[in-house]
C-alpha cells in the first residue's frame, strides 16, 4: 500500500462515526478508531495491549462480535452492552489470508445517541402537539385535510398531521404497529400527500413473495432469462415504483439474502433485471411497515444492520385500536357503508350493539373490526344486525390448542346441528367462507409462517398467503 492510500485508509478510520476495532486472528487488538475510548471506557492505547479475550472477560464487550467471528469463520452482528452503560450494535466481518484467518474487522454504532435523537424527536413532536392544541382552542388539526384517513382520536390525527409535514420530502418512514392497525393506509395518504402523489404507489408484502421468486418478482427479467420467461420481459415492482413510492409491508419477514439485494439498489438507486448487464436508474420514496421490533431482529441476527440504518429514518408508531377507542364507531360506520355497497343491501346495526364493539379490545384491530362485520353482514338475516349476528361473545378460539384446528366453538370432529352448521338466512357458499375463515384465522394464531401453515393445511404455501389475503388475515409473529 502506498504512503497516500495509508493516509487515506487512516483518515477514513479516525474520522469516521462508527467505532471500529481491528484485530488479529488470535484475538490480539490491533488497531482501533479514536472514537472508541469514549464508548469502551478505555484509552486508544490501553485497548491495543489487549485482547478481545479479555475485553469480553472483563466487561468492556459484553459479548465480543469479534470472537463471535472467530468462533464461526463467518460474518456476525450483534447488539453490545458496554461497561460505560452504552448499548452498541457491533458487525464483524473475517479477512482471509491463504486460507487462514489473519483478520478481523468490525465496526460498531452507538445506539445510545441514536436513542436520544429519537428521544428528542419525540418531544420536538410533543411540543408540536400542545402548540395545535393552544392555537387551535383545544382541538388537533382541524384543518387538516385527511381524505380517506378515518380517525377522529386525537393521537391519530397528530399522527396524520406529522406524516403530512414529512410527506413533501422523500425521508424514509417506518410504520410501527400491531397487526391490522391501518399501517397501509397511512403510507397510501403517505404518498398522496407526498410530491409523487401522481406517480405509482406499489404495495409490497414482504412474507408473500417466496424466496425462489423474489428476485424475479422484485427486479425484473429479460426476455429468455429463464424458463417460463415471457418473450417480452418484465419490469420488476421496484422498476413499477419510478417516480412514486414503494411500500415494503412486513419488511421484518424478508429473508437475509434478499435483505442484501434490496439494499444494495437502496443505495445504489439502480437495478439490474436478471438477465441484463445493464443496471437502471429507479427514483422512488421508500415507506416501510412491520409489526415487529427490528431491533431485536438485529440483535438476534434475523435483519441486517446496515438496512436497519436505512430506513428507521423516521419511525412512526401507530396505536392499537383498544388505546383509541374514539375511531371504532367511524371506522363502524364506513365498514358498514362499504357492506352496503357491496352486496347490495341498507343493513344498520343494532343499538345494543355499540356499546360491545366499543367495549371490545380488538386484538386484530381495525382489520378484525372490519371482518367481524362484514361477518354479521353477512350472517344477519334482516336489516338490522344484532348481537348475536356479530359473534362478540368470548374469544371463539382456545388458546394452546396447536395441533388441532377449531373452527367457531368447535373441533373439526364434533358433530353440528342444522342451525349451528349453516344459520337461517346463510347461503351455502357464505357458510363455507365462514368456515375457512375461521380456521385461517386459528391458524395465524398458532402457526409462525405462511409455510407452517401451508404444511398443516396440505396446500401450498402460495394458496395460503391468496386466502390470507382474500380475508384480510396476517400471521400473528408476537406469539
Amino acid at each position: 500500500m502506498s504512503d497516500i492510500d495509508s493516509r487515506v485508509l487512516a483518515t477514513i478510520v479516525e474520522t469516521a462515526s462508527d467505532h471500529f476495532f481491528i484485530v488479529d486472528g488470535e484475538g490480539q487488538v490491533l488497531d482501533v478508531s479514536p472514537g472508541a475510548a469514549a464508548v469502551y471506557g478505555m484509552s486508544r492505547e490501553a485497548l491495543c495491549r489487549t485482547t478481545v479475550q479479555t475485553l469480553e472477560a472483563e466487561g468492556v464487550l459484553k459479548p465480543s462480535v469479534s470472537l463471535e467471528v472467530m468462533r464461526t469463520g463467518e460474518p456476525a452482528q450483534l447488539m453490545q452492552q458496554t461497561a460505560t452503560g452504552r448499548r452498541v450494535i457491533a458487525q464483524a466481518h473475517p479477512v482471509y489470508l491463504g486460507g487462514k484467518l489473519a483478520r478481523v474487522v468490525s465496526r460498531s454504532m452507538d445506539l445510545t445517541d441514536l436513542q436520544l435523537l429519537q428521544d428528542e424527536y419525540t418531544l420536538l413532536q410533543q411540543r408540536f402537539s400542545d402548540h395545535l392544541k393552544r392555537s387551535g382552542g383545544g382541538s388537533i388539526g382541524d384543518d387538516l385535510e385527511l381524505d380517506s384517513l378515518e380517525v377522529r382520536s386525537g393521537v391519530m390525527r397528530e399522527i396524520a398531521t406529522l406524516l403530512k409535514r414529512v410527506a413533501p420530502t422523500d425521508a424514509t418512514v417506518l410504520l410501527l404497529g400491531e397487526s391490522g392497525v391501518g399501517k397501509t393506509a397511512f403510507a397510501r395518504q403517505l404518498h398522496r400527500w407526498s410530491q409523487r402523489g401522481d406517480g405509482p404507489f406499489i404495495d409490497v408484502n414482504c412474507a408473500s413473495i417466496p424466496e425462489s421468486l423474489f428476485e424475479s418478482e422484485m427486479f425484473g427479467y429479460q426476455p429468455g432469462a429463464f424458463s417460463g420467461a415471457t418473450r417480452q420481459g418484465r419490469a420488476g415492482l421496484l422498476e413499477q415504483a419510478d417516480g412514486g413510492t414503494l411500500f415494503l409491508d412486513e419488511i421484518g419477514e424478508l429473508p437475509l439474502a434478499m435483505q442484501t439485494k434490496l439494499l444494495k439498489v437502496i443505495q445504489d438507486g439502480s437495478l439490474t433485471r436478471l438477465g441484463d448487464t445493464r443496471p437502471r436508474r429507479v427514483d422512488f420514496r421508500l415507506v416501510v411497515a412491520t409489526n415487529q421490533d427490528l431491533a431485536q431482529r438485529v440483535e438476534r441476527g434475523g435483519f441486517r444492520l446496515d438496512l436497519y440504518y436505512r430506513v428507521n429514518v423516521i419511525p412512526v408508531t401507530l396505536p392499537p385500536l383498544r388505546e383509541r377507542r374514539e375511531d371504532i364507531r367511524v371506522l363502524a360506520e364506513l365498514q358498514l357503508s362499504r357492506l352496503n355497497q357491496r352486496y347490495g343491501g341498507n343493513k344498520l346495526l343494532h343499538a345494543s350493539l355499540w356499546s360491545q364493539l366499543m367495549a371490545r379490545d380488538w386484538p386484530g384491530n381495525v382489520r378484525e373490526l372490519e371482518n367481524t362485520l362484514e361477518r354479521a353482514w353477512l350472517s344477519s338475516p334482516g336489516d338490522l344486525i344484532e348481537a348475536e349476528a356479530a359473534h362478540l361473545g368470548p374469544e371463539r378460539f382456545a388458546a394452546g390448542q396447536e395441533r388441532g384446528i377449531l373452527v367457531g366453538d368447535r373441533s373439526p370432529g364434533t358433530p353440528a346441528t342444522g342451525d349451528t352448521l349453516l344459520p337461517e338466512g346463510q347461503t351455502l357458499k357464505q357458510a363455507l367462507a365462514t368456515v375457512e375463515r375461521d380456521m385461517l384465522a386459528s391458524l395465524c394464531r398458532h402457526y409462525p409462517s405462511t409455510y407452517a401453515m401451508a404444511r398443516r393445511l396440505g396446500i401450498s404455501q402460495p394458496s395460503v398467503v391468496r386466502k390470507l389475503n382474500k380475508y384480510g388475515l396476517t400471521i400473528n409473529n408476537e406469539r
